[in-house]
């Protein structure tokens, strides 16, 4: 028999009732229909954590001191100062693996401009920051190493910081900033990152000279970094290679005997993003899972129309095998109409799918990610169920006696 005529043939036996074949469709619809917007819902939160985190730098490694303890009592890590500014000279002139190296002194600060004040966190640096950090500047420039060596109050601050103190459409190079009264000049400003994978705005920010941090905002603790360590590997691959050569330059330094703990952490941005990714891949695929149980559910369902109307067509099969069609002709009649119920579940359920994430992520704000993959699998899937669903109806059709589907009434 021609396939062409055999779908034909199905299509046709399916229209004789209409409700009845939409309504054993509706399991396979709202199956795909859950998989594709869950899915597009998870692939979209998982590509704004990998966006998050590129914003924030590539190939980061962080070094922060260790803990103090006190009657016993550990105090949180970075609480105990341990790394000293040779340690950060060291780093940068003896790990090959280590591109650049700067430290993140940080406090929070009242700002002013004229007429406006505005509470942010004031960052101590080295130029080198901006390079790790993979941020660029919108206009001006960033402060320089002489500006570093001489202690210059010069500032580059961040696009929330110039909007709440300057306005949206106000030059800002130029301006005079006063951050904690003392007068600092903006030299640049920095194009807009957006939030931090820990939901803090990266804009609120404002960027001066190391040296002027621990003279006019915070006083220094002498040869020790007052904060922590921030560096970029030379590449991704580099990564555990760096943080081998920083913790053995760092255990060298400090004396730490073989055996003794660190009194010094160091953490990569990739593994916090590894991890965060990975939990939304779990999330997502238990959401998936979840709904595949639907397209489960719709199978039985086609399978028990199909052995309906297995039994209400038992004449006709045997008309039809009386006329010459054979066991084969029968299997494939009805297992096509299984396939075709099943499909087009699958593809109403698709755009169905595709619609409510759309709908989602503009009602709560939620990021979607409409994956080509996703749709040739839900759809797949949904013939295979179609399939294996349907073929004990079309097996028990097949095997019908012709003499005895003759006298069936």
């Amino acid at each position: 028999m021609n396939p062409f005529e055999t779908i034909r043939m199905a299509v046709r036996a399916l229209l004789r009732n209409k409700l009845r074949s939409f309504l054993t469709t509706l399991g396979i619809i709202i199956g795909v229909f859950a998989v594709i917007a869950m899915v597009a819902i998870g692939e979209g939160a998982k590509a704004q954590v990998e966006q998050t985190f590129a914003s924030m730098g590539s190939n980061i490694v962080i070094v922060m001191p260790g803990t103090s303890t006190q009657g016993g009592a550990m105090g949180g890590m970075g609480s105990l100062p341990t790394l000293t500014w040779e340690d950060l000279r060291a780093l940068r002139n003896e790990a090959s693996a280590i591109k650049a190296v700067a430290p993140i002194l940080r406090s929070a600060a009242q700002v002013q401009s004229e007429d406006q004040n505005w509470t942010t966190t004031v960052i101590g640096s080295s130029p080198e920051i901006f390079e790790i950090r993979a941020w660029k500047i919108e206009s001006g420039a960033i402060f320089t190493a002489s500006d570093v060596d001489i202690g210059a109050k010069v500032a580059v601050i961040g696009r929330t910081v110039a909007d709440k103190l300057y306005g949206t459409t106000a030059e800002v190079v130029g301006q005079t900033i006063r951050i904690k009264n003392v007068p600092f000049t903006v030299v640049g400003l920095l194009e807009k990152k957006g939030q931090s994978a820990m939901g803090q705005d990266q804009d609120d920010q404002i960027f001066i000279p190391q040296s002027t941090w621990q003279s006019k905002i915070q006083g220094g603790l002498q040869k020790f970094v007052n904060g922590m360590i921030m560096m970029t590997a030379v590449s991704q691959e580099a990564i555990p290679r760096a943080e081998s050569q920083i913790k053995d330059i760092l255990r060298d330094r400090h004396h730490i005997e073989p055996g003794m703990d660190d009194d010094f952490s160091v953490r990569n941005l990739s593994d916090m993003a590894n991890a965060v990714e990975s939990s939304t891949r779990v999330f997502t695929g238990l959401l998936a899972s979840i709904a595949a149980v639907s397209l489960l559910v719709g199978g039985i369902g086609i399978m028990n129309i199909m052995l309906v109307s297995v039994t209400e067509r038992t004449r006709e099969i045997g008309l039809r095998m009386a006329v010459g069609a054979r066991r084969r002709h029968i299997l494939a009649q009805f297992l096509v109409e299984a396939l075709v119920l099943s499909i087009a579940g699958g593809l109403v359920g698709v755009v169905g799918g595709f619609y409510a994430a759309r709908a989602l992520s503009e009602s709560f704000g939620w990021p979607m990610l409409f994956r080509t993959e996703t749709v040739l699998l839900a759809v797949g899937f949904s013939g295979a169920v179609g399939i294996v669903f349907g073929i004990f109806p079309a097996r028990k059709a097949s095997r019908l006696d012709p003499i005895t589907a003759l006298r069936y009434e």
